[in-house]
């Protein structure tokens, strides 16, 4: 048991004898009621969790100690002892004589309860009730539809609820806080990569253009979204359109350099398909020279072996390298060395690049720039911190 929660007992204990004692006073009564003291029993005797269930029983509820059963139950929710959070709460919900606001305020910590016992359909309806019931909740309980409909990839109703939660530009003042617990990206964010959602369902399904709608939704509420430009550039080099595919991908360049490298192999197809690669290779050399990458110096390194030949390839790798050392660069290069060469020379090439292999494969290819979660494939959804597009590719991997 940490100490936080007997400190929190303790407190609690102080302040329900405090308005024991003034309710008794002020009734001319003299017993204080036993689960009091048996409270104080199990305290001082090293059982707070027999504390807490007296401690609850000993203390009415009422206007004045619904702030301390509510702060009891959060408290039990974030040590994990979910059922009894939620009895708490529910014992606040019997009590019909409390004001609205106060039953609306402990629905809503009841809701959380739900979410965190994983009993989403219970906590989702609790959560639409105060939608429609509750102005003080309302933003609240949205932001906690989100979670449940994100984890649940409810992606249409998530585009509903994130479309209310925009903030309105006739109305003036600063956008409210997001609850405690909640993601406090902006909802346009969220909202854009909900649309991506819901096109790469309908490019599951064969349907282009309703997918292409999707991706123009995403991209009208965070023009920024890097992930709606690459999937619009696949979906045109899928349907034939290589020049607006081209258009689409360039914008990433704008948008998010650090992305560039994730173009790179729908703008080789497009521009092979238009018959013609030198913008691509102009195009991608600019990018080095603004957001060197390792994935960019590979990229330019296999065009200028295709234009220029192996021993090309290999000084320009060796410069960049120079720069900037990177397990990648390393890897492309001794096996550019390896193809050029014969006998003892390329057996040892050979099994530094297995073991320059095992060393890529050992480290994360991919960082989230908010809570620093790392892994080996690009998620727009960060499993760490629950953000949006926040995971990167790491600048090179480089050699420590």
């Amino acid at each position: 048991m940490n100490d936080l929660l007997v400190f929190a007992l303790l407190f609690a204990a102080i302040g329900i004898g405090w308005w024991l004692g003034r309710r008794s006073a002020s009734a001319q009564a003299s017993e204080v009621p036993g689960q009091y003291y048996k409270g104080l029993n199990y305290l001082l005797d090293g059982r707070p969790d027999g504390a807490v269930d007296a401690f609850i029983d000993a203390l009415e509820v009422n206007s004045e100690t619904l702030e301390t059963h509510i702060a009891l139950g959060n408290l039990l929710r974030k040590r994990g002892e979910v059922d009894r959070a939620i009895r708490i709460h529910q014992n606040l919900l019997a009590r019909p004589s409390l004001p609205r606001p106060q039953i609306h305020q402990a629905h809503l910590e009841l809701a959380r309860d739900y979410i965190s016992a994983g009993l989403f359909d219970r906590a989702e309806r609790l959560l639409l009730d105060l939608v429609k019931d509750s102005p003080e909740q309302r933003r609240a309980s949205r932001r906690h539809l989100l979670d449940i409909f994100q984890s649940q990839r409810e992606w249409a109703q998530a585009v509903d609820v994130a479309t209310a939660l925009l903030p309105r530009k006739s109305l003036l003042g600063p956008t409210p806080p997001a609850p405690s617990g909640a993601s406090r990206q902006p909802v346009a964010v969220a909202l854009a990569h909900y649309h991506c959602e819901l096109a790469a369902e309908m490019l599951e399904q064969g349907d282009l253009q309703e997918a292409r709608k999707q991706l123009q939704q995403a991209l009208h509420h965070d023009r920024r979204c890097v992930r709606a430009s690459l999937m619009l550039g696949e979906l045109e080099c899928q349907a034939g359109q290589y020049k607006a595919a081209i258009k689409a991908l360039r914008k990433v360049q704008q948008q998010d350099p650090d992305y560039i490298p994730e173009t790179v192999p729908a703008l080789h197809e497009a521009y092979s398909q238009l018959g013609d690669t030198t913008p691509l290779r102009q195009y991608l050399q600019e990018c080095l020279q603004s957001s060197p990458a390792t994935g960019l110096v590979v990229a330019v390194a296999d065009d200028v072996r295709a234009t220029q030949g192996d021993q090309a390839a290999m000084e320009f790798l060796s410069g960049q390298l120079a720069k900037a050392p990177s397990l990648g660069g390393l890897s492309r290069l001794i096996e550019l060395q390896a193809a050029n060469t014969e006998g003892s020379v390329r057996e040892n090439l050979a099994a530094l690049q297995k073991l320059v292999a095992r060393l890529l494969a050992e480290r994360p290819s991919y960082r989230c720039g908010h809570c620093g979660f790392a892994g080996r494939q690009l998620h727009w959804f960060c499993p760490g911190c629950k953000h949006w597009g926040t995971v990167k590719s790491i600048r090179g991997n480089r050699v420590d």
